[in-house]
């Protein structure tokens, strides 16, 4: 093994522990990702976040090689090692009837690889975000009237998330019909937060923290036939589905009681009125689908779409149900790339990406569900490399998106996420008789 691929290889194992790290941090701050396992993270790069997210019917959208997890059907097209590692952050404004506040997150957002095993099959493993959790707020009211009229704040904070490890593989039979499937681990902490407290020195407050340690494995697969068209160009149809799998889950939770001193800050806590440690229940995930198309013509231009649905109202935690709500979702999108051949003229072997998409979510509130939906663009943008057999590219991708509405006393979150991801495509694990 050459010193370039041990390089990779030490950076790629470097990154992958940084990134277990970085996922168990707040990446996000939405009252909405309270609900559930938070806030749900599509597993698409962000060459596929620029055309609205479509995956299924996604096979080769560019010149080079592209990892498509979302449908593990996809990896028989990969013939050279490919690389892809990527960050994201995201800028986001809450907004009620009269009052708004803006933050910013940022975090590493995937490692995955993918090499060829066969000329058509190949693997693919890597790590990327599952779910974010993430927010902060306060409920002001005030109990008793006249003189004993006291105001009391409720508190709600909660962080964490899960994140999914991946390994999979892809196999063509024929020339037109693609299988795959993944073996997923999942696993992270969701740490959520309450208190009451009363805006009276040595009056008596109370918190309760709920932690859940989630892991185990989950499995999803994809489909895909082609249609050849004529003139490098054709028709692809895809289905990817995941598994109703059973995580485990470790619950703790404390309750506290305390008092604050006239600066307003916490004591420490006068006793523990409920512990429970690792108290292991399961976790049932639902089932969930993708059906989607592309129409491309080779090395020219991509369009697509895709349709999802989730039976989320069936999870349940300790086989109680969760109240959530069915979801389904719509992405369209498509790519350009005027001449990817073009000496003269870098922009025109840009790839120039667009994309529309719309998820009602699991959360409804108010008897009204809580539906997000963003414009997407990206671009593609080759970068110089010093060997005939390896390829890099540049993909960065923005979102420019609202989740909610601030109508019937709900909150409406607008958000900008940008994503950007570094990808390398190389012979690898091959003997040259000259070096």
């Amino acid at each position: 093994m050459n010193n370039k691929i041990k390089c990779v290889y030490i950076a790629t194992l470097s990154l992958l522990t940084l990134s277990i790290g970085a996922y168990a941090q707040t990446t996000v701050q939405s009252p909405y990702s309270k609900f559930g396992l938070g806030n749900l993270r599509s597993s698409v790069l962000p060459q596929q976040r620029g055309m609205g997210g479509i995956a299924a019917g996604v096979f080769r959208s560019s010149g080079i090689n592209n990892i498509n997890m979302q449908n593990p059907a996809s990896y028989a097209g990969i013939y050279l090692t490919t690389l892809d590692i990527g960050m994201s952050g995201s800028s986001t404004e809450l907004r009620t009837s009269n009052l708004s506040e803006t933050s910013f997150n940022s975090s590493l957002s995937h490692v995955a690889m993918a090499f060829p095993v066969t000329q058509k099959s190949a693997v693919s493993i890597g790590i990327l975000p599952y779910s974010e959790l993430g927010y902060d707020f306060k409920n002001t009211t005030t109990i008793g009237t006249g003189t004993s009229a006291k105001t009391v704040d409720y508190l709600y904070n909660g962080e964490g998330g899960l994140s999914k490890a991946y390994i999979g593989y892809g196999i063509q039979f024929g020339d037109h019909f693609r299988v795959g499937a993944n073996a997923e681990y999942l696993f992270g902490n969701l740490i959520q937060n309450r208190a009451t407290e009363i805006a009276e020195v040595g009056a008596v407050n109370s918190a309760d923290q709920v932690k859940n340690s989630i892991y185990g494995m989950n499995f999803s697969y994809g489909l895909q036939y082609d249609f050849r068209l004529g003139n490098k160009t054709s028709l692809v149809l895809g289905y990817s589905g995941s598994a109703s799998s059973k995580l485990n889950s470790e619950r703790s939770q404390y309750t506290t009681i305390y008092n604050k001193d006239s600066q307003g800050n916490a004591q420490s806590a006068l006793d523990t009125l409920d512990f429970i440690a690792n108290g292991k229940t399961n976790l049932k995930l639902p089932l969930m689908h993708n059906f989607g198309f592309t129409l491309q013509k080779e090395n020219k231009w991509l369009i697509g779409a895709d349709y999802r649905m989730g039976k989320w109202s069936q999870m349940t935690i300790d086989n109680v149900n969760q109240n959530l709500q069915n979801t389904y979702g719509v992405s369209v999108g498509g790519q350009f790339t005027p001449d990817i051949t073009a000496i003269n003229g870098y922009f025109k072997r840009v790839d120039y990406r667009l994309g529309l998409t719309y998820d009602k979510t699991y959360i409804q509130m108010n008897n009204e569900d809580i539906k997000q939906m963003a414009v997407t663009v990206g671009l593609g943008l080759p970068l110089s490399s010093y060997a005939r057999s390896s390829f890099y590219k540049m993909n960065v991708s923005a979102e420019v998106g609202r989740r909610g509405k601030i109508t019937n006393g709900l909150i409406q979150e607008r958000y900008v996420t940008f994503h950007l991801g570094f990808m390398l495509n190389d012979k690898w694990f091959q003997r040259f008789k000259f070096d």
